[in-house]
């Protein structure tokens, strides 16, 4: 994968650092269309910002799905219960796209409490993950490749 222009990366930066925030979400969405190391920390820096405007947090994620970069899955995780539908819906199908089991847990608490399409991004994102609730030999498998990720990292 080739790295980004690092002039367009400056001119999204500096979009999303405007005070209008239509500039701002299109900024993420810039950002997350040149990917590279620079865009994956300012868009994780923007989805954990709780004072940002929902609509960016939540391209945010949207974003950071679509990358794929596995360092976004902790903050993705933190804002699976964030205010603003966009994000935690976002953030549930980013989360079943990075592939990480890490996120099984929290989406599995996410597919139980939330009865609306959130909850279905969460299911949608354990299946992607691996994870059948009817299934033990499955469980037991999650919960082996849990334990093997975090003895590797």
């Amino acid at each position: 994968m080739t790295e980004p222009d690092p002039v367009e990366i400056k001119q999204a930066l500096a979009e999303l650092r405007d005070v209008n925030k239509d500039k701002r979400r299109t900024a993420v969405m810039k950002l997350g269309m040149l990917g590279g190391d620079e865009a994956v920390r300012s868009l994780i820096f923007t989805l954990q910002n709780p004072t940002e405007d929902l609509i960016v947090r939540g391209r945010a994620a949207l974003m950071l799905g679509k990358i794929g970069d596995v360092r976004a899955v902790d903050g993705l995780i933190d804002v699976l219960t964030s205010a603003g539908y966009q994000t935690r819906l976002h953030a549930a199908e980013a989360l079943g796209k990075l592939g990480d089991p890490r996120a099984i847990k929290p989406l599995l608490r996410i597919a139980a409490n939330d009865h609306d399409t959130v909850g279905e991004a969460a299911r949608a994102a354990l299946t992607k993950l691996g994870y059948r609730d009817d299934e033990e030999d499955t469980r037991e498998a999650v919960v082996d490749t849990i334990a093997l990720h975090q003895t590797s990292s």
